[in-house]
């Protein structure tokens, strides 16, 4: 006859079966703890991924800025009047050699524009330039638009 306390501690499932050897399954705490690590490294991820479209434009914008900035200084370094101007797939600068005159986007469809009524922009000789300020937007996401401006002293950056 079994003894009455071999029957106490044995452990039946649900199921009524045995659980053979140390099974054991996992608990609520554990369970909590791998949905929380999933939803922080998620978060995480896409906190990190910023919308392709607005950062493709930025990046064009900051190499526009380096480009004004290098054209200016050219300008004032060799005396002669620089000025950018937009063309259909790029831009141009009038009055430096031939090599470093024209660029094309890198992202297809983007497009660029100033105040002025021509869409250019006078780069010098001066030191002092009026300020400029050139809008730069892409065809497949019109509503997203970055600014690139100086105040004629300073070099030219992206502006809100």
């Amino acid at each position: 006859m079994a003894k009455p306390e071999a029957k106490a501690r044995m452990r039946i499932l649900a199921t009524g079966e045995v659980p053979a050897g140390n099974a054991r399954g996992f608990t609520l705490l554990e369970l909590l703890l791998v949905v929380a690590l999933v939803a922080i490294v998620s978060a995480g991820v896409s906190f990190s991924l910023r919308d392709s479209g607005q950062a493709k434009l930025e990046m064009q914008g900051q190499q526009l800025a380096a480009v004004l900035d290098a054209a200016r200084a050219q300008s004032r370094m060799l005396g002669v009047p620089v000025r950018w101007r937009p063309t259909d797939n790029g831009y141009q600068l009038d009055g430096l050699p031939s090599p470093h005159n024209t660029a094309q986007w890198k992202d297809k469809g983007t497009l660029a524009r100033s105040a002025q009524a021509d869409g250019s922009v006078l780069l010098g000789p001066e030191p002092l330039i009026a300020a400029q300020t050139i809008r730069l937007w892409n065809t497949e996401t019109p509503e997203l638009q970055i600014r690139i401006s100086t105040d004629g002293v300073r070099p030219f950056a992206l502006s809100p």
